[in-house]
């Protein structure tokens, strides 16, 4: 039984984090906490491979704040490179981006149908897309990706079939969840975990 694992780690902070602005595709950097929050992650994840959870490889958002956490963590878990994969972009909200969540909800009627953005209904589509991805170049490997926390939401809500995240819940910044793939059961969610890593 080929058996593949996916983990999903979300970037540090940013400063547009702490204000609830929305990112989407805009390249903002992270901030001092971000940084840290990074490297207490990578400390984390190198606990964690020291126990048998070993990762094959990391794959990044091309965005720079999920690429440098993606660095960090590879300096802390003996991995040298990380490889940009596109489909972990975030969502892009279009000219919405820079705009708080509160100024969004005014401003459009439809804040799934923003000029230049992305609606859920492609964003789902780009997340199966990327599962299958993952799975056709990473078969039976284990693969650590870090990207945002849009596409994390909405992998987390399609493999577990609506069950995760819960009603009101968000996504702290380097939080960690993993998917697991076999032929017999398909994608499964072998651990959800909201809450930023502390090492």
């Amino acid at each position: 039984m080929t058996k593949t694992t996916i983990g999903l780690l979300r970037h540090g902070q940013t400063n547009w984090n702490i204000d609830f602005r929305l990112q989407g595709v805009t390249d903002i950097p992270l901030n001092e906490t971000g940084i840290e929050q990074a490297k207490v992650a990578g400390i984390a994840i190198a606990n964690q491979a020291a126990a048998g959870a070993v990762w094959d490889l990391i794959l990044t958002s091309p965005l720079s704040r999920a690429r440098d956490t993606a660095v960090m963590v590879g300096d802390a878990i003996g991995i040298a490179g990380v490889s940009v994969e596109e489909l972990l972009l975030e969502r892009s909200f279009g000219e919405a981006e820079g705009l708080s969540h509160e100024e969004w909800k005014i401003k459009y009627n439809d804040t799934n149908h923003v000029p230049g953005g992305e609606t859920l209904e492609q964003l789902e589509a780009r997340a199966w897309v990327l599962l299958q991805r993952l799975l056709d170049h990473h078969e039976g490997k284990r693969v650590l990706t870090v990207s945002h926390g849009a596409l994390i939401r909405t992998l987390l809500r399609l493999v577990s079939k609506g069950e995760f995240p819960r009603e009101g819940e968000r996504l702290g910044n380097a939080c960690l969840s993993v998917f697991e793939h076999t032929l017999e059961t398909g994608w499964t969610v072998a651990s959800y975990e909201p809450k930023t890593l502390a090492s």
